[in-house]
């Protein structure tokens, strides 16, 4: 078989059964095709997608800018490692830092590696700038959390999916339940160990977990008291999901350190990053953390053209507007359903509840029907299904997709 031959969505799916690690559980649909809000699988069937690639896709699947970016740049420079300099990556820091309002960003590629690498920069600065005795740091992180499937990550996930058979794990972690002050000020005021308090500002894996309004300024004020870094994981939430640039944005929040990913690439490439100001930052010195890939000239090019759209086409104050249009019209839907529960979010990140277990086949099933009737979302938690489609969605498609979600959902009421 010829590498670029067509392949059906039947094939496609039997070699990656056949050759591929059953690691994830697809819907069963191929994507071989994608522009804007759009997908089409092998056989040429329109989708709206609204996954999003979990959040990745902000900016909408192959927009022209980034794309362009990304191959301008591959046909002049890849790849150097960072035994040198290359003229893109300096760039880049500035633009993202001025963005962001940090001093400093430190390259990688992947959101797990970038929450690796928080977790690193934040016990160095408790060692070295706090005074905790070495190998004592211990960092505070929320039940229910999703920050990547690393050994050290999943030492402190109660997902026991996640969990089971890893072992042994990292130490260092003290679990509190989330948007929880209290329990927070309590680990804060028992341990003078700690270093940092690491948290999403909405649990997206968790089912688009919201926390009560004044949870995130609260704990922020509280680790400022203890001096302890707060540490925001924004690799889901992050560029413009949640109707502002960072969903810290929502109480006015600025984190010590800053984590991104996904969506600072568009979709187009893995590009992460961690930000934080000089007396955080400067613990780390030559060989203590990289990269091979982290910092490549592609990812630079790729991330600024992602930003600049993000602030050029107004994909926040889209993100918000649509949002609040979205979960507006699915409380109208929810005043009557029986089957769904509640609607939840903020901007364009948002879930349905559905009223049955989490054991149960329902959301899945729901998902399965609106594949079926044009619209691509996946089940979390069992009976939850996240709704994040590309920002670069107007109102015309937006009230097409409610119109898709509220019909198929009409086909399980009791």
């Amino acid at each position: 078989m010829a590498v670029l031959e067509h392949l059906t969505s039947q094939d496609a799916m039997a070699l990656e059964n056949r050759y591929g690690a059953h690691n994830y559980h697809p819907l069963p649909v191929v994507l071989s095709k994608g522009e804007g809000v759009y997908v089409w699988d092998a056989e040429g069937k329109q989708y709206y997608d609204f996954l999003s690639a979990y959040s990745a896709v902000n900016q909408g699947h192959c927009h022209p800018k980034i794309v362009g970016a990304l191959t301008e740049q591959a046909q002049k420079l890849t790849l150097t490692s960072r035994a040198f300099y290359n003229d893109m990556l300096g760039r880049y820091e500035k633009y993202a830092t001025e963005t962001f309002g940090f001093d400093k960003l430190l390259p990688m590629n992947t959101g797990a590696e970038a929450v690796e690498t928080a977790l690193k920069l934040c016990r160095k600065w408790a060692y070295e700038k706090k005074g905790i005795a070495e190998n004592e740091a211990q960092i505070v992180v929320c039940t229910n959390n999703f920050h990547g499937r690393t050994t050290t990550i999943v030492s402190f996930s109660n997902d026991p999916v996640a969990r089971k058979n890893f072992g042994p794990f990292t130490n260092g972690f003290i679990k509190i339940e989330y948007n929880d002050l209290e329990a927070l000020e309590k680990a804060l005021e028992s341990d003078k160990n700690i270093a940092g308090f690491l948290v999403e500002p909405i649990q997206g894996e968790a089912g688009v977990y919201v926390p009560s309004e004044g949870y995130l300024k609260g704990a922020k004020a509280l680790c400022e008291k203890h001096n302890v870094l707060f540490i925001a994981d924004e690799v889901q939430t992050g560029v413009a999901r949640t109707g502002q640039l960072l969903a810290v944005d929502h109480e006015d929040v600025k984190p010590d350190i800053l984590i991104l990913g996904k969506a600072l690439s568009g979709g187009v490439y893995p590009v992460s990053a961690v930000l934080a100001n000089d007396p955080i930052m400067e613990v780390i010195k030559p060989g203590n953390h990289g990269s091979t890939f982290g910092g490549n000239p592609i990812a630079a090019a790729v991330a600024m053209a992602a930003l600049e759209v993000v602030k050029e086409e107004g994909l926040a104050e889209n993100a918000e507007r649509l949002g609040q249009l979205f979960r507006s019209e699915m409380d109208k839907y929810i005043a009557t359903s029986a089957i769904v529960k509640l609607v939840r979010g903020k901007g364009l990140l948002n879930a349905i509840v559905i009223d049955d277990t989490e054991e149960s086949e329902t959301a899945w099933n729901i998902c399965v029907a609106l594949k079926e009737n044009g619209l691509l979302a996946k089940p979390t938690h069992g009976n939850i299904i996240r709704f994040a489609p590309p920002l670069v969605m107007d109102e015309t498609q937006l009230m097409d997709c409610v119109r898709i979600i509220t019909e198929t959902l009409q086909g399980f009421e009791r």
